[in-house]
């Protein structure tokens, strides 16, 4: 833990987006930041994550992040939607008549909001959150007012990720087959384990790594794949590596100790810095971006909100995912750069262009 951090006027002195709400919920002590990064193509939209962190203000620091991490994943799919994110730093772990109370209020901040932003379930909070919320407030992302379809959009996350995958390994070996491939899982939520268990369907050799030591053996067990520490992450051989739990794996710490040839998972803001892709890149590992490999969740339940419901078409355009990253990775080839240029140069036509 830091000494001292740096208060929020210093960390808000570049940011260059649009607006930030910052509100401070007095009945649990929770800080709410509800970040505004880009509208050029729709309203604001991004999920609302909750968490403890060592100090209030590095909740701002992720919150501004990961909305602009929504800007370029809304804007590389091109979508009708901007770049927002929220993060609620409760102090601590809140029980459940606390939790319902700050969601109710966070819900009346969004309708003060007016739509210029709207909200959906992210690390930390949970489709019944989303329903609550939702008793307040129509500016939610995946409540549809049905029971028939589905309302959890993480299987796909992670039928994009094994979409990303299978791009990665295409690109990298000249072959789509995953039977054989050591792939390890960092993080086994929900959507980690989906992840894991679509690999496993498909023949990959599973590698499970998690905090909680005794859920990550479970599922290796269960999956026939091998328990990793947390500590020999970086360190243990595979092709892919996917880190699919808490952002900013990848920086100058770690980056030199991979024995992988793909990084390809499904957290958010995966490096630390911009310099890192250059660090990847020049280490021969083919880095697929975050903010497009990971879009699976996002997509399907924008296009449900849409009125796009049918089941098929749904996995159809999240399967799409790995064409959309052939071609980022293709061009990333032919100008001998990270596949992170190439993303955001994506990215910047599509916001340059403005809505459609």
């Amino acid at each position: 833990m830091r000494d001292k951090a740096p208060d929020f006027l210093t960390v808000l002195q570049d940011f260059d987006g649009v607006g930030v709400v910052v509100r401070r919920d007095q009945p649990t002590g929770t800080w709410i930041f509800c970040v505004i990064h880009d509208d050029t193509l729709g309203p604001a939209t991004g999920g609302c994550r909750m968490k403890v962190y060592d100090h209030p203000v590095d909740g701002l620091v992720d919150a501004l992040r990961l909305a602009q991490g929504m800007t370029n994943k809304w804007a590389a799919m091109d979508f009708p939607f901007g770049g927002g994110k929220t993060v609620l730093a409760i102090p601590r772990p809140l029980g459940q008549e606390d939790r319902r109370g700050l969601l109710h209020r966070f819900g009346a901040l969004l309708n003060s909001l007016g739509g210029r932003y709207g909200t959906g379930a992210d690390l930390g909070t949970t489709t019944e959150d989303m329903q609550t919320i939702a008793e307040v407030s129509e500016y939610v992302i995946g409540v549809h007012g049905r029971t028939d379809g589905p309302m959890d959009p993480s299987p796909y996350t992670a039928l994009g990720v094994l979409e990303g995958i299978r791009s990665a390994v295409r690109h990298k070996f000249e072959s789509t087959d995953l039977r054989g491939r050591r792939i390890l899982v960092q993080g086994v939520g929900s959507v980690g384990a989906g992840l894991a268990t679509d690999l496993a369907a498909e023949g990959a050799h599973l590698l499970i790594s998690d905090i909680d030591e005794a859920r990550a053996r479970a599922l290796a067990e269960r999956l026939s794949g091998d328990f990793v520490p947390t500590g020999e992450v970086y360190s243990t051989p595979c092709d892919v590596y996917a880190p699919c739990a808490i952002g900013a794996t990848l920086g100058p710490d770690t980056i030199p100790l991979l024995e992988c040839a793909i990084v390809a998972g499904a957290a958010n803001n995966q490096l630390q810095t911009p310099a890192d892709a250059d660090a990847l890149h020049k280490r021969g590992i083919l880095y697929a971006p975050d903010y497009v490999i990971n879009g699976g969740g996002a997509m399907a339940f924008t296009l449900i909100y849409q009125g796009i419901d049918d089941l098929g078409e749904l996995d159809r355009r999240v399967r799409a995912i790995g064409i959309s990253l052939e071609g980022i990775f293709t061009e990333a080839a032919m100008t001998a750069r990270s596949p992170v240029v190439s993303a955001q140069a994506l990215a910047d036509r599509v916001l340059a262009r403005g809505p459609k």
